[in-house]
């Protein structure tokens, strides 16, 4: 099989994480709930990917970095957890339903919702950000990079609109945590949402939030923490306070193996790779007849996602024909961005989702040219 649906979840993993997690299911203990070798191993090992994650992401005190399963629980935390009735938020067409669909139920209890448009290229004018503010804005929300198109937010400049006007600014870096580069501290981010089972290279069922100090987010959930048993409230310290019950710890062993690769290799050799496979793929299949491109493949960066449409065939069957007459495993339908599909005019259609690792040998892209080609053809 040649896998080119790195952006749903990145299947090849560096072998040490695979290694890290078999060890931890042998020989890990309950984090933080006990002083023996096996509970003491477990606590060090996810205060060491905390650790690691804050070098990655400059933050300067790990325990600002609550773990989750997600990136949707991670959004989901940040957003129900500082938004409150009467307060305004700003966000774009761009967005994954995990942004979406919280943000319309605190709709439903008295939250003023603004979603910016986009044009035909799934671009958002980022000065529409500081028109919409109003004197009740609480939070901007959005997506580092598209999920659908690939193309990357300018969050330092959109945290520079927020930090202006003292407005708390979230970020979804689902598609470009542990490939691009992001500086909570630089690009003046408040909340930070990322999710391990896609370039963090990790297990799922592993993720994160980072939460600026001095911000309050209200738990979602409350119960054991390990520690002030005899409190009838949830501890409120960072990051306890966002983590009632057991932590995945076999889970982020894994992720801790998988950061420790990432530092160890450097992310822009990983992007740079990711960058030229994309952009082999993208020239590839540009100029056949009959497909059709979607997203801005004019600045330099760029998720390596392309996403495209072959004439009016729905993008389930072609992508079934990929896979079953090819061999090669890609995203079709509406990727749960449901705006963006609206903006981009293929709610019906849908579209089909190639996406690049590092792991992928320029074979691969060439065979998947190649199946393109023929596809168009036949049809």
């Amino acid at each position: 099989m040649i896998y080119l649906d790195h952006a749903a979840t990145t299947m090849q993993k560096p072998p040490q994480v695979a290694e890290a997690v078999a060890k931890a299911l042998c020989s890990m203990g309950n984090a933080g709930r006990g002083t023996h070798e096996a509970t003491l191993d477990a606590s060090r090992i996810i205060f060491d990917t905390r650790k690691k994650l804050a070098e990655l992401f400059h933050v300067k005190n790990p325990r600002q970095i609550a773990f989750t399963a997600n990136s949707t629980e991670s959004l989901n935390l940040a957003i129900k957890g500082v938004l409150r009735t009467g307060d305004h938020v700003i966000t774009t067409e761009l967005e994954h339903n995990s942004v979406l669909r919280p943000l319309y139920e605190m709709e439903k209890q008295g939250v003023e919702l603004t979603i910016l448009k986009s044009d035909q290229k799934g671009r958002i004018v980022l000065q529409d950000f500081e028109r919409e503010i109003r004197g009740n804005t609480k939070l901007i929300v959005c997506t580092h990079g598209s999920n659908l198109t690939g193309n990357l937010m300018d969050i330092a400049e959109v945290g520079e609109i927020a930090a202006r006007h003292q407005i708390l600014f979230c970020v979804d870096a689902s598609q470009t945590a542990g490939v691009f580069p992001i500086d909570v501290q630089a690009m003046q981010i408040d909340l930070l949402c990322f999710t391990g089972h896609k370039s963090l290279l990790g297990p799922q069922g592993t993720g994160g939030l980072y939460v600026r100090e001095g911000v309050v987010v209200r738990p979602l959930k409350t119960g054991g923490s390990g520690v002030l048993t005899y409190s009838r409230e949830h501890p409120p310290q960072m990051p306890t306070a966002l983590e009632a019950g057991t932590l995945n710890g076999h889970g982020l062993a894994g992720l801790h193996a998988a950061v420790s690769y990432l530092l160890e290799t450097g992310i822009d050799e990983i992007r740079k790779r990711e960058q030229f496979l994309m952009r082999r793929f993208y020239a590839g299949v540009c100029d056949i007849p009959g497909i059709r491109i979607y997203g801005d493949f004019e600045p330099e960066e760029r998720c390596p996602i392309v996403s495209l449409n072959l004439g009016t065939e729905d993008s389930s069957e072609v992508s079934d024909l990929l896979y079953q007459e090819y061999g090669i495993a890609t995203r079709p339908g509406a990727h749960c961005a449901p705006l963006m599909h609206q903006a981009l005019g293929t709610v019906e259609q849908g579209a089909v989702r190639f996406s690049f690792s590092h792991y992928t040998t320029e074979e691969e892209v060439d065979t998947a040219v190649a199946a393109l080609k023929e596809l168009a053809a036949e049809m």
